[in-house]
């Protein structure tokens, strides 16, 4: 786990110190690939039921035979860095500080429009409304850092790949290259590997803000029963945002006016940085406590 931990530290740092690192993120390869096994299964039944097992088993099945090969060899270095590349090429693809950024410093309710678009992977019309854009800010950083995150810890380079392939496939550039029938598998898929990441993002989120709000309104959404759908980190990243503004409220000073759906905005940004310290400051903790032992 320490070597995990060093591998999210370096890539955090990197892809500050180099911010044309997102563009080095492409996945033509893997559309290409789907394009080709499409070509080779044309008119069989098999794919609709194999097909996405295939189309991400394979490229993962590769990772993690030379995962397997290289894992003793030279103290473990070699491993570390196939881990460190694995988590640097998945992490992201864009940089999700940049993009609420540029919601925020937009001119007009177009360019606001135009730029909230990147917040929205799965198609469809931006919303520009503070509630929309709180949630769309946490399901970006669920998709684009935590998720990832999780999974690298859970299985290396294999978790971590293996994620951000079903993640394309379920909502990214490589969906329109399946069947339908394979995009719903994909959709399930990744709810199924979302479920624990978010679950354990709302929990930070109430070690990060309100507590009893955060517990409230996770509460309230599971009362009907267990789900598959992210409805509770949704209702708790709101309900956070509205402690937060209600806080800053109380200490407001003079100073330049902001729309309210902005300010909602930046404040959602900054609680996904508080979560983010959060894990690795547990990650750091299960470290030193291995350590201890």
């Amino acid at each position: 786990m320490s070597a995990a931990l060093i591998a999210v530290v370096v890539s955090l740092l990197l892809g500050h110190l180099v911010p044309s690192l997102p563009l080095l993120r492409r996945y033509d390869w893997f559309i290409g690939w789907l394009h080709w096994l499409g070509r080779q299964t044309s008119g069989d039944e098999w794919p609709n039921r194999i097909g996405l097992l295939l189309a991400v088993g394979l490229p993962l099945l590769g990772v993690g035979a030379l995962q397997f090969l290289i894992d003793d060899l030279w103290y473990g270095l070699p491993a570390f860095f196939v881990a460190l590349l694995a988590l640097l090429y998945t992490w992201g693809p864009r940089d999700l500080n940049l993009d609420v950024e540029a919601v925020i410093e937009a001119r007009g309710p177009e360019a606001r429009r135009a730029a909230a678009a990147a917040l929205f992977p799965e198609g469809g019309e931006p919303v520009v409304e503070g509630p929309t854009l709180v949630a769309a800010v946490f399901h970006c950083a669920l998709w684009r850092w935590f998720g990832v995150l999780f999974w690298f810890v859970v299985a290396g380079a294999v978790g971590a790949l293996g994620y951000r392939l079903i993640s394309l496939c379920a909502q990214g550039e490589a969906r329109r290259s399946l069947p339908e029938a394979q995009r719903g598998v994909a959709r399930t898929t990744l709810a199924v590997l979302n479920w624990p990441v978010a679950q354990l993002m709302t929990f930070a989120l109430a070690l990060a803000a309100d507590f009893d709000k955060v517990l409230s309104a996770w509460r309230d959404w599971h009362a009907n029963g267990v789900r598959l759908d992210l409805g509770f980190l949704d209702a708790a990243a709101r309900a956070s945002v509205a402690s937060e503004l209600a806080e800053e409220d109380a200490y407001a000073v003079d100073g330049p006016a902001q729309a309210p759906d902005l300010l909602e905005l930046r404040d959602a940004m900054s609680l996904v940085w508080r979560i983010l310290l959060l894990w690795l400051g547990l990650l750091a903790l299960f470290v030193l406590a291995g350590w201890a032992t």
